[in-house]
């Protein structure tokens, strides 16, 4: 069989600098109007600038094994071929001024060649044109999982009645072949008797354990439902030190992460200090957009922070006035009880001794995900809250982002633990808008 050809959009290069050499000993093929969109990005602070550079030194460094133009071998057995200026192909429908029909013309050109084009973009607009052009079209799919399949986190399990009265009696049970996950949480059901009901955790060895008794109110915080008890026990056990918590608007993902780490911090002195985090990209603007100093700036972004760290200052604060409570969360962060940063600044720090939550991180790349988790330092925990159904990301999806990216390929390690939320706690309309619109 030929080998094939793969033509690659930006937006491909854009998001993993090393996707050239991700299509095994085929040809990549890169148009020049790619690299012209490459240089306007290098300069670049965030993300895409980095990738961008990155992709620039490892085409320089191409270089030493021949003219890029006429195709060179990587290591993996292709060829990297970088095609300049435009190609003939007849009345394809494409307005040549374009810079993603430039890009598509290339390929058409190729496919009008008798090669066996693919044309790879994350631009889901492009694609379309591409296939409407007879061309094969694809996603780049190195990072992505199966959202449908993504780990829960829980299980039911229908079993006879003496298992579960042997979980309360003995304090764990062993069930053979369950084959749990490390940290994932079992319901079992008795069996005719549905009422009867045990909730565990896997303890290792293919046992399950109770979960731990004490976590029934956290920093004033009772949980609403099971999934909200399951996170709270991931949440205040030390041991995990990753926890990934996936669910709709109104789960209490975000709440319940702020109400363990006020409680870790100012209660039982286990961090030092509480760090907030969230992708800055709701309209694709950069933070400098913003007027004021960076605590300024980020104040506009963390509202959903603020007003969820105001309700749990309000149940411990019975019968003051919200002004009062504002001022009691700004001595928080003069006292470095709670830092909020933006990611811009996250990269490159070594984070000891903190309990990091990065909320909406639906909405960060793979590779984005492993820099922040890459940050923790010696006795630092790492919450990670998002909803994969709501990404304002243009190149991510359900199946591609790296929140998760990190709860498929993190969940046969031991420290870490996932839950997925279900049910919107928020209010009975909050809970109506997420299942109907």
């Amino acid at each position: 069989m030929s080998n094939k050809t793969f033509v690659l959009d930006t937006n491909v290069l854009l998001h993993d600098h090393t996707c050239i050499e991700s299509f095994a000993d085929n040809t990549v093929v890169l148009p020049m109007p790619v690299i012209e969109e490459l240089d306007k990005f290098k300069k670049e602070t965030n993300e895409l600038g980095r990738n961008a550079r990155g992709v620039i030194r490892r085409l320089d460094a191409l270089r030493e094994h021949g003219r890029l133009g006429d195709g060179v071998k990587m290591d993996n057995g292709g060829i990297l071929k970088i095609i300049v200026g435009s190609r003939p192909v007849g009345d394809s429908g494409l307005e040549e001024e374009i810079p993603d029909n430039k890009i598509i013309r290339v390929a058409y050109w190729l496919h009008k060649q008798g090669e066996r084009v693919y044309f790879v973009s994350k631009d889901i607009n492009a694609r379309i044109k591409a296939d409407a052009l007879g061309i094969e079209v694809m996603d780049f799919e190195k990072q992505k999982i199966n959202f449908d399949e993504l780990f829960s986190g829980y299980r039911e399990v229908i079993v006879k009645p003496e298992i579960i009265d042997a979980f309360y009696a003995n304090r764990s049970v062993e069930i053979p072949d369950l084959d749990l996950l490390p940290n994932e949480f079992v319901n079992l059901i008795s069996e005719g008797t549905e009422h009867l009901t045990a909730l565990g955790r896997a303890g290792g060895n293919g046992t399950i354990v109770p979960m731990n008794p004490k976590i029934e109110s956290v920093f004033h915080i009772k949980p609403r439902s099971r999934e909200q008890r399951m996170a709270l026990e991931l949440l205040m056990d030390d041991s995990v030190q990753l926890v990934t918590l996936v669910g709709q608007a109104g789960t209490g993902k975000t709440l319940l992460a702020l109400a363990a780490g006020l409680e870790k911090v100012m209660v039982q002195k286990r961090y030092d200090r509480i760090l907030v985090t969230r992708p800055i990209m709701p309209f694709g603007k950069d933070i400098g957009y913003l007027p004021g100093h960076k605590e300024e700036k980020l104040a506009n972004w963390m509202m959903p922070i603020f007003d969820n760290l105001t309700y749990l200052m309000l149940k411990t604060s019975s019968g003051e006035h919200k002004n009062t409570v504002r001022e009691k969360i700004e001595k928080l962060q003069r006292d470095e009880i709670i830092e909020l940063e933006a990611l811009t600044y996250i990269r490159g720090r070594s984070i000891p001794r903190q309990f990091v939550i990065v909320d909406e991180a639906q909405n960060l790349t793979p590779h984005e995900i492993k820099t922040i988790v890459s940050r923790a330092g010696e006795g630092t925990k790492m919450i990670l809250t998002g909803d994969p159904y709501q990404i304002d990301n243009p190149y991510l999806d359900a199946s591609s982002n790296g929140l998760a990216y990190a709860v498929e390929h993190m969940k046969t390690q031991s420290l870490h633990g996932h839950v997925t939320l279900t049910k919107s706690e928020r209010s009975t309309l909050a809970a109506l808008a997420a299942r109907l619109l």
